[in-house]
């Protein structure tokens, strides 16, 4: 009888398929890595739960699927058999009583080597439920809180605040009552044990030809993991030689691979990969006093992205002006009004430019658009999330602002209020900080007059805003003082020419029209 294998609960209401990692007729052991999914959370292997020859595979990649989802049905490997057979001549079992196990709930991959634990959650003795979280940590990529697989009572917690972990870590130590599927038979069933064939035999048989070089680094045998690595380094994985079972590229081949590069370029006197020249090594002590302070985590990582992005991202910077007036007047007397209501509402020019770029990013899909990583696609998306640069003691963070062409100026106002408030106390997660197709940075509240904010990759483009200042205009008959507010709007020339540039600064002008006479009917 096939065996079907399930995917297990893996802390997420739905995941993507990214890697099918066996094919029918394999031979694999119990762990054997079978899937590769991505989530919103991290990318991670399924592996196997149980031992056998693959029979028939019920997914493919890029499908959506949740816990229970059937993967795969397994021709059980010998011992497999016989127990179902014992099973199925003992009859039907009598349902056991449940029991009290104690369970050690680790680290689950999270997509980052290791984080540093900012909180416990829970206590010994509290009565936890399923997905509850039970620790904060905090990474170089965000923050975030990481929840139960089981329901249970905490009996020990094994970490504290400030210890570093990784994949795998135990956090705590839960007593989870369990109804065991069926009793245990009164009586073994008498079975003459059938010898296994050796591993190393099984892998032969399964692997069955030498590890072929591939060209094409889609079809190179790495996990999702693996493969976010190759592209943090900007590693091509058909170049490299996976040292793992069927020539699998495991994380330290990567890590070889740009080593050996480097290695290559210093002995040739590159300088770098690059071909520039290596950065100057100074004893500033000896022109005066120094201090020496070590970056964040956060200010490392924007470091690393900003400079990709740069390098990587042909820009080009569209500088204009709005005028203001009207919607800044419009501004103090809502606010006015607010206050004397107190709400704790307040209006800010930020909302009114989310709402105006949100329009026209629907008029211009290309601004709101992807390219692919080979460069051969362009994703354009039919929803509109704004992230919005938050300057923290920290470093710079992202948080994003979901479906903003859905919600009217209040509920932006309370979005912003939560989020900035939780990048301020170093609270976000990363649900919090992915899955933005639009980037805003304003500068409006410190000063300038125009800058060349960096576009944050994925995404297309990126608004920034400087102070808004009194200029004189000329209205065709005279000179009058108008508010204009500095636009600054930097696209990747790969997906946008100049002149859909100007049609999006233009398309943002006139939106901003429309926020003003809605906002007339507040």
């Amino acid at each position: 009888m096939a065996i079907e294998i399930h995917l297990p609960d893996i802390g997420t209401d739905s995941t993507d398929v990214t890697e099918i990692l066996v094919n029918i007729g394999d031979t694999i052991e119990m762990d054997t890595p079978i899937i590769g999914v991505e989530s919103d959370k991290a990318a991670m292997d399924v592996p196997s739960p149980k031992a056998g020859t693959v029979k028939e595979i019920k997914i493919a990649v890029g499908d959506s699927i949740s816990t229970g989802t059937l993967l795969l049905l397994l021709d059980p490997a010998d011992d497999e058999a016989i127990a179902t057979e014992a099973d199925t001549a003992e009859g039907k079992q009598k349902p056991a009583e449940p029991v009290i196990v104690l369970r050690e709930v680790s680290l689950p991959d999270i997509g980052t080597d290791e984080v540093n634990v900012t909180d416990i959650l829970v206590a010994v003795g509290d009565v936890i439920a399923q997905e509850q979280p039970i620790i904060s940590v905090e990474g170089d990529k965000a923050a975030m809180e990481v929840p139960s697989p089981h329901k249970g009572k905490v009996v020990e917690t094994k970490v504290s605040i400030g210890d570093s972990v990784s994949t795998g870590a135990p956090l705590i130590v839960l007593e989870v009552t369990e109804q065991p599927d069926i009793a245990t038979p009164s009586a073994p069933v008498a079975t003459p044990p059938v010898a296994r064939a050796p591993v190393q035999q099984q892998v032969h048989q399964s692997v069955g030809r030498e590890n072929s070089f591939v060209e094409n680094q889609e079809y190179a045998h790495a996990s999702p993991s693996v493969r976010r690595v190759a592209r943090e380094f900007g590693v091509n994985l058909a170049k490299v030689r996976g040292s793992a079972r069927k020539g699998r590229i495991l994380k330290e081949d990567v890590q070889n691979y740009v080593k050996e590069a480097l290695r290559v370029v210093e002995s040739s006197g590159g300088g770098d990969p690059l071909g520039l020249l290596p950065w100057p090594e100074v004893d500033f002590h000896q022109f005066g006093d120094t201090e020496e302070q070590k970056l964040t985590k956060i200010k490392k990582l924007t470091g690393a992205n900003l400079h990709r992005n740069w390098v990587r991202i042909p820009h080009v910077t569209q500088w204009d002006e709005a005028d203001v007036s009207e919607l800044e007047s419009l501004r103090k007397k809502l606010n006015k009004t607010e206050a004397e209501k107190e709400s704790g509402i307040k209006f800010t020019m930020l909302v009114f430019v989310m709402k105006a770029v949100a329009t026209a990013l629907q008029e211009l899909p290309q601004m709101n658009s992807s390219l692919s990583v080979d460069e051969k696609t362009i994703v354009l998306k039919k929803y509109v999330n704004i992230g919005i640069a938050v300057d923290t003691p920290n470093g710079l963070v992202v948080p994003v602002v979901r479906n903003v062409h859905e919600k009217d100026c209040l509920a932006l106002i309370q979005d912003l209020r939560e989020l900035s408030s939780k990048a301020r106390n170093g609270k976000l997660t990363k649900n919090e900080m992915t899955g933005g197709t639009f980037t805003i940075s304003s500068l409006g509240g410190l000063g300038g007059t125009a800058f060349t904010p960096i576009i944050n990759a994925p995404e297309a483009a990126i608004l920034g805003l400087s102070r808004a200042d009194k200029k004189p205009v000329w209205n065709g008959e005279a000179f009058e003082p108008r508010l204009m507010l500095p636009l600054s709007l930097s696209y990747d020339h790969r997906l946008i020419d100049g002149a859909e540039g100007v049609r999006f600064l233009n398309s943002l002008k006139e939106s901003l029209k429309v926020v003003k006479e809605e906002l007339q009917t507040l």
